[in-house]
């Protein structure tokens, strides 16, 4: 794609240009307090609503991303489109269930009564999207927040501007435009939005923007779920199928040129395989990148890349890049300095460091020195090796023998831990961010024994210390 190509798609209007942040947020609370939003027949409709934009718009949609991120069409529908009308189905399939107030076991002490929780939506949502994924990333969360049954406010990534003027155009044509609205702009956007009171913060991006988040956000004590990334590691043990590991690793490592939060961030290989490992990776990779190369987003991070390349102590193969174009080629890094900013900062580009190690315990010692990840790989045939990963590291999840394909399982939580992030959706995990589980408990009038009340005299002491301790 040209570079006059690249740069036709100009950053688009402030859809607050008619409508400031306090007035959206007020009109969303409007709606929210009007009550429609909590019946089922009215999150089902927003629900199919989006599926049909999905489906309806799916031409318009790839040719968005295109233009932002120079990513096919086929690509986008399997990393944008195809998550999100899964998580759809998934989720329409399972509202009700998901929905009904839940029973819980009464004491001796309460006894007579009736205990349940009744989910009950948050109020009003904030949806912070971002760049890499820009569809599944912004548009997953809304699923679950629809499904609670609250009012969202969505802010798209500017850096995939093409994809927010989309958002905005059609998410009121398919969702409810009083209960869904959508803010586009930079960070002045953002920073005027988020001195707002909101009853949900959902943010989807860097460490470094999600400390100004949060810190907004604890302003007015609003709940977060911050959905960050890291350095994310991949373990090859020496009884792992090599191919079939470089294979998948290379594949994951160019989804997206890199630019992914659950991407293979760097390999931690046994030394008895290293040599057989990495002739094999260099292959793959070559392959994976000729067969659906993308581009880095921007100058910027274009950049950023280059220069995690200078100083780090390795040995360089790959990485011829342009840019002109913002094409980078993928790049292995056989042993750098593990105090380098290679080692230590996160890469979210088509850069693989691969670190020897003498053993999968040496592996986890590294891991475990280092801020938890979103995600871990581990590549083993031996059963005790997948216990001795599991039970000693900690990641927001873990794929073995396989990567990022965990993402698309709608049972299992997406989220981090530590520094990875705060908070996990997609399904029911996704459901319960949204929801507040309200305790109600129903005591009948009577009997109403006077014992249970001051002053308590020497039987009702005892009674009572027999009951309650």
């Amino acid at each position: 794609m040209s570079t006059a190509t690249r740069k036709a798609a100009p950053a688009p209007a402030p859809i607050a240009a008619t409508m400031d942040a306090s007035a959206q947020v007020a009109m969303l609370r409007k709606t929210f307090r009007s009550g429609r939003t909590r019946s089922l027949t009215w999150r089902r409709a927003q629900l199919e609503g989006l599926s049909r934009l999905l489906s309806e718009r799916e031409t318009h949609l790839a040719a968005a991303v295109e233009q932002d991120l120079g990513r096919s069409a086929i690509e986008t529908f399997m990393g944008d489109l195809a998550p999100v009308r899964a998580e759809i189905r998934h989720t329409l399939k399972n509202l009700e269930r998901w929905s009904r107030p839940q029973r819980a076991a009464l004491p001796v002490t309460q006894q007579p009564g009736k205990a349940w929780t009744v989910a009950e939506p948050k109020g009003v949502v904030l949806v912070i999207g971002a760049w890499n994924f820009p569809l599944l990333l912004t548009l997953q969360p809304l699923v679950s927040a629809l499904a609670a049954g609250n009012v969202v406010l969505v802010k798209p990534s500017e850096l995939a501007p093409r994809t927010a003027q989309v958002l905005a155009e059609l998410l009121p044509k398919y969702l409810d435009p009083s209960a869904v609205v959508v803010a586009n702009g930079g960070a002045e956007m953002s920073t005027a939005l988020l001195k707002e009171k909101f009853d949900h913060v959902f943010f989807t991006g860097s460490a470094r923007v999600s400390r100004l988040v949060a810190t907004a956000a604890a302003e007015h004590l609003t709940p977060v779920t911050l959905e960050l990334g890291g350095k994310s590691p991949v373990i090859v043990a020496a009884d792992a199928d090599l191919d079939v590991a470089a294979r998948r690793i290379a594949w994951a490592k160019c989804v997206n040129s890199g630019q992914a939060c659950i991407a293979p961030d760097y390999v931690l290989v046994e030394d008895s395989v290293r040599s057989a490992f990495v002739e094999r990776l260099l292959r793959e990779l070559d392959n994976a990148w000729r067969a659906e190369p993308t581009r880095i987003v921007n100058e910027n991070h274009f950049d950023r890349l280059a220069a995690l390349l200078d100083g780090h102590g390795g040995d360089t193969t790959g990485g011829q890049r342009d840019r002109g174009t913002l094409r980078f080629g993928a790049t292995v890094v056989t042993d750098p300095d593990l105090d380098s900013p290679l080692m230590t900062e996160e890469i979210f580009g088509p850069i693989l460091p691969v670190v020897t190690v003498t053993s999968v315990d040496d592996a986890v010692e590294m891991v475990n020195s280092r801020p938890k990840p979103l995600a871990l790989y581990l590549f083993t045939e031996n059963d005790d090796t997948v216990q001795t990963v599991l039970g000693n590291t900690s990641s927001g999840s873990v794929g073995v023998n396989h990567l990022l394909y965990q993402l698309l399982v709608p049972d299992l939580p997406f989220g981090g831990v530590g520094a990875s992030g705060t908070g996990d959706y997609h399904g029911e995990h996704g459901f319960a961010t949204f929801s507040h589980r309200k305790a109600v408990l129903r005591k009948p009038t009577n009997p109403d024994p006077s014992f249970a009340y001051p002053p308590y005299g020497a039987f009702a002491t005892r009674l009572l210390r027999r009951l309650m301790g």
